[in-house]
């Protein structure tokens, strides 16, 4: 109900129940939030409904990631008449057309999640309107609808349920031979030196055959991640998929960009996935900001790629290439990363869309130079990029994918 003197006997019971629908959707807030909550509210008086949501907002929002979603809660629990029956007039809209949201249309499923296990107002009334069932946009879903949703479209219950099974998937990089040898009882090289030393040692007549075999190692796997606004929500994702990656195999160097540089290798080797996320996050101040891909591409070459692309190093770079200031030093930097790297994978979410073209500057300069180009917004796509990372990628989707990497090449040149 709208925030007025007459609902004053109640306000303080539905200030609690706001903040346990924060809490649910996924802020960090702890049961003094709600004293503080009534502070604020105490402070400007319950009139005013700018006011209100500007003083709740000051002590529920911690970070300007949350703005949105806390702006969505507000108006949905403390909503007007109208609300509702502009959230049924979507849904029908949506379910009328059988497709995805565009962009930026996307019901909040994780406020629909929280409204949906009840916290909300103290109102019977409310409680058992249509609102949420609105909002919660027909949660059904069997494994393998979840493996084909697109991450930014995900419940929070969904994304946990995704996060659980990134952690479940095999390591995806085997080891690969090296120069180095090692003895081995069944190698497949023999060793004269240890054959000629064993013969010594014996006295024995004849020479008993040692063998050797190469040494396998995980090749090295540099990963750039883009963190602007526009990648967040994928890049989080991701990182989950990463940090399984890490447990699982050495080697592997993780960078997050957005206008700097900003190595977190070390902080998603903890073992607890939500302490290496939460680390990394505060370790890059430009998270959610803009994106300077070609001056963080040419930070990377002068300062960590002599130390990290030596042996055959792999580069996975995720960004939508959208780059705030292209121009011809992205496309030089991303020449010059080409020529160090083995190969160059990019994921771009932005390859969900059918009628994705290559008409962003970013997009042009980054196409020419790299080996595959692939979608990365559900775990489908995840587990295709897993497995071609290991190689495991038939000669089929090889030779389409180099087809498809040869198209972009020529377009972005003639363009």
């Amino acid at each position: 109900m709208p925030i007025t003197a007459e609902g004053h006997g109640r306000l303080a019971e539905n200030v609690v129940h706001f903040v346990r629908l924060l809490r649910a959707s996924g802020f960090a807030l702890g049961p003094e939030r709600s004293l503080d909550a009534l502070a604020a509210l105490e402070a400007v008086g319950p009139s005013d409904r700018t006011a209100v949501h500007a003083a709740l907002a000051a002590v529920l929002v911690r970070d300007r990631r949350e703005q949105p979603l806390f702006d969505q809660a507000f108006a949905l629990f403390w909503r007007h008449p109208r609300l509702t029956q502009r959230a049924l007039k979507r849904l029908a809209e949506r379910a009328a057309g059988g497709g995805v949201d565009a962009p930026g249309r996307t019901p909040p499923r994780r406020l629909a999640d929280a409204l949906a296990t009840g916290a909300t107002p103290s109102d019977p009334q409310t409680r058992e309107d249509d609102t949420t069932e609105a909002w919660s946009t027909l949660t059904w879903s069997d494994e393998e609808r979840l493996r084909h949703q697109d991450f930014e479209t995900m419940s929070a219950a969904e994304l946990a349920a995704a996060h659980r099974a990134i952690a479940r998937m095999p390591p995806p990089v085997p080891a690969r031979p090296t120069r180095r040898l090692r003895p081995h009882r069944r190698g497949a090289l023999p060793d004269p030196r240890a054959s000629l030393r064993a013969s010594l040692r014996s006295g024995a007549p004849g020479i008993e055959l040692r063998f050797r075999q190469r040494v396998r190692r995980d090749p090295p796997l540099v990963v750039l991640c883009d963190i602007s606004g526009s990648m967040s929500q994928y890049t989080r994702t991701f990182l989950h998929f990463l940090h399984a990656l890490m447990q699982h195999r050495e080697r592997v160097e993780v960078l997050l960009f957005g206008t700097r540089l900003t190595r977190v290798t070390r902080l998603l080797a903890s073992r607890d996935v939500d302490e290496a996320l939460a680390a990394a996050g505060r370790a890059a101040p430009d998270w959610s900001g803009g994106t300077r891909i070609g001056e963080t591409l040419g930070a990377f070459n002068r300062q960590w790629a002599r130390r990290l692309m030596g042996q055959g190093a792999a580069v996975v770079l995720l960004t939508d290439g959208l780059d705030r200031d292209a121009g011809a030093q992205l496309a030089q930097e991303a020449a010059r990363l080409h020529r160090l790297a083995r190969r160059v994978i990019w994921v771009n979410p932005l390859l969900r869309w059918s009628g994705f073209e290559a008409r962003a500057a970013g997009v042009r300069g980054l196409l020419p130079q790299v080996d595959e180009f692939r979608p990365v917004h559900n775990l489908f796509s995840l587990e295709q990029l897993a497995r071609a990372l290991g190689g495991g990628h038939g000669e089929g989707e090889r030779d389409d994918l180099r087809a498809a990497a040869r198209r972009g090449r020529r377009e972005a040149l003639r363009r």
